[in-house]
């Protein structure tokens, strides 16, 4: 029987979701089973996703504007990480500080490392990606590569080429069976970000600015945009995401390292791709998705088998469904 393309598209959307209700069904049998530790894996699962969602948005935001992958935004996460790591042991607070004392540094932490990394990532594109605006599309890809060697190699320079330690501020106190309070503060500051990058692309007027480069530069331009201050605009976002990504990374893991952003870096564009590269909220469903997938892995089947499922997950997606879960919906593109 011969079916057309749409009828073929209806079948495989049909079968992935009969196969993702399978999937719950069984997730359903083994939260039954043991339920407190259903409970703990999706925390720290959300929390992953979340981490994720702030370095894959940067990935997507950058791709509907210039249709770039910049695979340095990884390592400028990397970097939040990193200094804030410096500033926490600089300023001598530990694990046993004032809960004040701890709270007015992760605030300082936040904010400078915010403003640290946007300032990076739009360096980045001034210096590396601008002078190659209208090269062909390989040149700046492989600028990117080449960035994201020099970042972590000054990293390295740096910090040193060993793990680094992060005082433990959060604690592994629990607030409700086995919920940790540094998973509830990753969710809940991701949370507002998250929701106030939506607002900013879609309510305000730069937003539209970005929205309608990411449409067609050359109309953008015609119509009066600054194209140029645009796209700085919108690496100077994704570098504030990522700064605050790397802070509650190091947070949370109490450790950092100089080649930290390779592994998350590919996780968080495996997230955007796998929600719909150049679609905002395809990048954090696609991240959410990504963290709940392997903190299940990570409990049911085994830690070593964690990037085996996400990628064939990936995988499979691409070939059944090359534009992601939500496709390139246009009106939700950076």
């Amino acid at each position: 029987m011969n079916l057309s393309a749409a009828q073929k598209q209806i079948y495989i959307d049909r079968s992935g979701q009969a196969t993702a209700g399978i999937l719950l069904m069984w997730l359903l049998l083994m939260a039954a089973k043991n339920p407190a530790a259903f409970a703990a894996q999706t925390t720290i699962g959300l929390t992953y996703g979340a981490t994720i969602a702030l370095i894959a948005l940067g990935y997507t935001m950058v791709y509907g504007i210039i249709e770039l992958i910049n695979f340095a935004h990884a390592d400028v996460f990397m970097f939040g990480s990193m200094i804030s790591m410096q500033i926490i042991v600089t300023t001598g607070i530990t694990a046993d500080s004032g809960v004040l004392a701890k709270a007015a540094i992760i605030v300082v932490a936040l904010v400078v490392c915010m403003v640290s990394c946007a300032t990076i990532n739009v360096v980045i594109e001034k210096i590396a990606y601008k002078p190659l605006r209208n090269a062909p599309p390989l040149a700046p890809l492989i600028t990117a590569i080449g960035m994201s060697f020099i970042l972590a190699n000054l990293a390295q320079k740096i910090w040193g080429p060993s793990q680094v330690s992060v005082p433990d501020l959060l604690g592994n106190a629990t607030l409700f069976g086995n919920v940790r309070l540094k998973d509830m503060f990753v969710i809940l500051l991701t949370v507002p970000l998250l929701y106030g990058l939506n607002w900013f692309v879609s309510s305000t007027k730069q937003g539209k600015a970005m929205r309608a480069t990411a449409q067609d530069q050359g109309a953008a331009a015609i119509m009066g945009i600054d194209v140029n201050r645009t796209i700085s605009l919108t690496f100077l976002l994704g570098g504030l995401l990522a700064g605050a990504g790397g802070v509650m990374y190091a947070l949370v893991n109490t450790t950092t390292v100089w080649n930290s952003g390779f592994k998350n870096g590919l996780f968080a564009f495996t997230a955007a791709v796998l929600g719909g590269i150049g679609n905002l909220t395809g990048a954090v469903v696609g991240a959410i998705m990504l963290g709940l997938i392997a903190s299940y892995s990570s409990l049911y089947i085994g830690d070593r088998w964690v990037d085996v499922v996400i990628f064939s997950i990936l995988v499979i997606v691409l070939v059944f469904r090359p534009t992601g879960l939500l496709g390139e919906n246009s009106v939700a593109r950076a």
